[in-house]
């Protein structure tokens, strides 16, 4: 029998357990601040756009936090999901490396992003929510909250970051079959959203913006809650089944990774697939390298300041001490909509402060030949996101190429690309180029940061 390629659990296996690193860091983070007093936020001014249950999850220092069945029960359509050896591109790279790849675009809507939807629509049904609004970038978020309303009854509302609402019709499509309401934002609709098109006509959207009018309207009715896709603590806690089902693949191809590698936009695909690994070494187990990539041309991590900032544009969510860019800046529009966001997972930020985490960041095009690259050996084509962590896999074989060592790569495939295929043909058409965020722009985003005593 040949070597195997693909790890699969049962799905009787599923984690009953979410995993939360706030029960292990070394040092506590620092408070979330209610926006206008600049004093901690309360649980009680948090449940104005989130259910009790998931601000319960956001404080938690508990290191398990159990899997209600009935979300379980839903994850189980596709989880867990594979785990793959990459042995075809290892051939192709002439590597001793081992390369491992989790992937998550084996569920509905083709990314990791359906594993917290499902939670948050669960809870907030269970607390007589109708209604719930949100942002997206890319369209995955929306495309998995979209789906998660359809299956609990929930009217959706989905503020598109312009330039992808325009780059991604397939993904408008997707959440208006599941029956959710997608609008370009910035847009008419909010006060926030026509500010912005005051001053900039042709603004082609931010995450930041489109937090803004997602936030705006569910404040405004008692029956609609808000639901965030990435870099608050419950969403990373619930990405967490990535990891603990690799820990466990990883275990039938004995094997342990060196380095863990994910993409990073808010944060919660790297997250899932990393805290747990960084949990176990934190508890005093073995080390692993890990590595969060962003686009040259959003870097949160390497470039932006540990601060603390407001996690939209018009200053309506709370303040989280994170890894910003400036909550007024709108980067440039690159075909990675879901990493297009100012600010970072403040656990993430938190962490990368600590040492613990090693950010690195690539341009576009270098990040679409590695996606194509692993797409011929490997038949799946990733989506613009993920191609992030496809090339620092890739560049970290190639250097054990040089020097010969055979290190164990694990990266995270956080979804497919097959809503994204314009993207490849104006990659493949000589079309797309490599953007420069405006250092200009970064730096008055930057001295607008909020004042904190």
């Amino acid at each position: 029998m040949s070597d195997p390629v693909k790890y699969q659990l049962d799905e009787q296996q599923l984690p009953r357990f979410w995993y939360n690193i706030n029960a292990d860091l070394p040092v506590p983070m620092d408070p979330v601040l209610h926006p206008g007093t600049k004093q901690p936020i309360t649980p009680e001014e948090l449940g104005v756009i989130f259910p009790r249950a998931v601000i319960e999850q956001e404080v938690s220092t508990e290191r398990e936090i159990e899997i209600p069945e009935p979300v379980r029960e839903i994850l189980r359509q596709w989880r867990p999901s594979p785990l793959y050896r990459a042995r075809r591109l290892e051939q192709a790279l002439k590597t001793p490396a081992k390369i491992f790849y989790k992937y998550e675009g084996v569920s509905p809507p083709g990314s990791h992003k359906a594993n917290t939807a499902i939670a948050q629509a669960f809870y907030n049904k269970a607390e007589g929510v109708k209604r719930i609004t949100t942002e997206t970038g890319a369209g995955q978020w929306g495309s998995s909250l979209a789906m998660a309303g359809s299956m609990f009854g929930l009217e959706i509302l989905v503020y598109m970051v312009k330039v992808s609402y325009n780059h991604k019709p397939y993904r408008r499509a997707f959440m208006e079959t599941f029956g959710a309401q997608c609008i370009a934002s910035p847009s008419n609709t909010t006060e926030s959203g026509r500010a912005v098109l005051a001053e900039h006509p042709d603004s082609t959207g931010s995450l930041g913006i489109a937090i803004s009018e997602a936030v705006e309207l569910a404040v405004q009715r008692d029956d609609t809650k808000y639901a965030l896709g990435s870099v608050l603590n419950h969403v990373l806690l619930h990405q967490t089944v990535i990891g603990l089902e690799a820990q466990k693949q990883l275990e039938m191809a004995d094997a342990y990774p060196d380095m863990i590698i994910g993409c990073t936009g808010g944060g919660s695909n790297f997250a899932g697939i990393v805290f747990p690994f960084l949990g176990t070494q934190l508890r005093g187990g073995r080390a692993v390298e890990c590595i969060a990539v962003e686009p040259t041309a959003c870097p949160t991590l390497t470039k932006g300041l540990f601060a603390y900032d407001f996690g939209d544009t018009a200053h309506l969510t709370p303040l989280c001490k994170m890894h910003t860019l400036g909550s007024t800046f709108v980067p440039p529009g690159f075909h990675a909509g879901g990493l297009r966001y100012h600010g970072m997972a403040p656990q993430i930020s938190h962490l990368a402060k600590l040492g613990y985490i090693a950010p690195r960041s690539y341009n576009q095009l270098e990040c679409f030949a590695a996606g194509i690259q692993f797409a011929q050996s490997e038949g799946i084509v990733p989506a613009p996101e993920a191609t992030h962590a496809v090339r620092a896999a890739i560049h970290e074989a190639e250097k054990c190429r040089e020097s010969g060592e055979s290190k164990t790569i694990l990266f995270n495939l956080s979804g497919h690309g097959n809503f994204d295929m314009q993207a490849y043909t104006d990659y493949l058409g000589g079309k797309l180029k490599d953007l420069d965020y405006a250092e200009n722009e970064v730096a008055m985003a930057l001295a607008g940061l909020p004042s904190i005593g």
